[in-house]
């Protein structure tokens, strides 16, 4: 066929004949149109989608906010990279007419074992902040756990909620107002209390502070006084002497200190931000009933590990002797899947529970949750695995594509 007959029968797309073939739009694309915009949680695809609709939905300097990392941001970005690494091995000739991918955990039997792990200030993303993410996770029975910087206290949101939800615990560096933090939570009913050892004082979080540039409001119009001291101002504070406190995240958490928490602490006791096996072992000889493998999104520290790489030495050092949780990065079902192969017995998601409250309230954080969950059903289908407890170091292998 000669050059001009191709162009002829090419004639209806809409490129001139006098342009090479190079140039001409493909069948497959000439009569695509831009999609709709989207209107309702349950048209998104999947969870990433949910990001960029929260950046249209909220102000530079919110958005800027849950963004953020330490320094370049290149740990953030690890965090989710990292799972691209490993790979899953799908096995055939198994029953997989039933999936159950049910999980217990510190005494509840939960549908799945992902959970919303805690994410502060969350009114900066919608009016309902934590109640409308409680509420969804109560639609989806989810396990909650909720920020000590939250921009509600644990008493309505464990109303909202409709069961008891786990308090995390920025302990302050003052031994009287921790008290009353674990005393308030375990009266609300929390059963566990989550401290949290990767937050140092002072930390450089570069995209956040050009977002706050970039914003044209005032900042009065969101924050007291034009302050940022979430101390003076979360409601979890409301009656405590805070007058004495200077950090909400003690630089000075050792074994000792360990144990004075685990003496304090009536309910279960898990450590939130261990990276290594070293710290893991030590946490569990402390007294601790779980350890979650956690370097706050990347917004703490720029070590540029990834915490699903961290999960394997974690898990190991643990050896089955209290659960080992993750979070970071996790953005699919096969996220998830993947650190269940690799020691995780339960994996949480921050900032995506962010966008959808950001772009849709409750029914947004819904669909983060229904996607994630749809996804790892897939891929428990593809590899042969009924039950999380199929789900073995075997179904991952190392990427050889880096």
């Amino acid at each position: 066929m000669t050059r001009r007959a191709v162009l002829g029968g090419l004639a209806i797309l809409p490129v001139a004949a006098s342009r090479s073939l190079a140039d001409a739009v493909s069948p497959s694309t000439a009569f695509l149109r831009p999609p709709p915009p989207v209107t309702a949680a349950d048209q998104v695809l999947n969870v990433m989608e949910f990001e960029a609709l929260a950046r249209e939905a909220l102000p530079p300097a919110h958005f800027g906010y849950i963004a953020t990392g330490a320094d370049d941001d290149r740990t953030v970005a690890r965090n989710h990279d990292a799972f691209s690494h490993y790979e899953i091995r799908a096995h055939r000739f198994v029953d997989v007419s039933r999936i159950d991918a049910s999980r217990r955990l510190m005494g509840t039997t939960w549908p799945t074992p992902i959970y919303l792990s805690a994410v502060s200030s969350q009114r900066a993303f919608h009016p309902d902040g934590e109640l409308g993410t409680a509420r969804a996770a109560r639609t989806r029975s989810m396990l909650f756990m909720l920020s000590t910087v939250a921009s509600t206290a644990v008493e309505p949101v464990t109303e909202a909620r409709g069961a008891p939800v786990w308090q995390q615990l920025y302990p302050t560096d003052d031994w009287t107002v921790t008290e009353g933090l674990v005393r308030r939570a375990e009266r609300a009913g929390c059963p566990a209390i989550v401290l949290t050892v990767d937050t140092m004082p002072g930390r450089n979080n570069e995209t956040l502070t050009r977002a706050m540039r970039v914003d044209t409001r005032t900042c009065t119009d969101c924050h007291i006084n034009n302050s940022h001291d979430r101390i003076h101002t979360a409601p979890m504070f409301t009656g405590l002497d805070v007058s004495r406190v200077t950090t909400h995240a003690p630089p000075n958490i050792t074994p000792a200190y360990l144990d004075r928490l685990r003496a304090l602490v009536s309910v279960k006791l898990l450590v939130k931000g261990v990276v290594t096996g070293e710290d893991a072992a030590l946490a569990v000889a402390h007294g601790v009933d779980g350890v979650i493998v956690s370097n706050h999104g990347g917004r703490n520290e720029e070590t540029l590990r990834a915490t699903i790489d961290c999960l394997p030495e974690v898990a190991a050092a643990v050896g089955g002797r209290v659960p080992v949780l993750l979070d970071g990065g996790v953005r699919r079902g096969t996220d998830v899947f993947k650190a269940l192969a690799l020691g995780a017995t339960a994996i949480g998601v921050g900032r995506p529970q962010a966008w959808g409250l950001a772009a849709f309230g409750q029914s947004g954080v819904e669909a983060v949750i229904d996607i994630l969950n749809r996804e790892l059903l897939q891929i428990m289908r593809q590899a042969g695995t009924p039950t999380l407890a199929s789900i073995t170091r075997e179904h991952v292998v190392a990427s050889t594509w880096r």
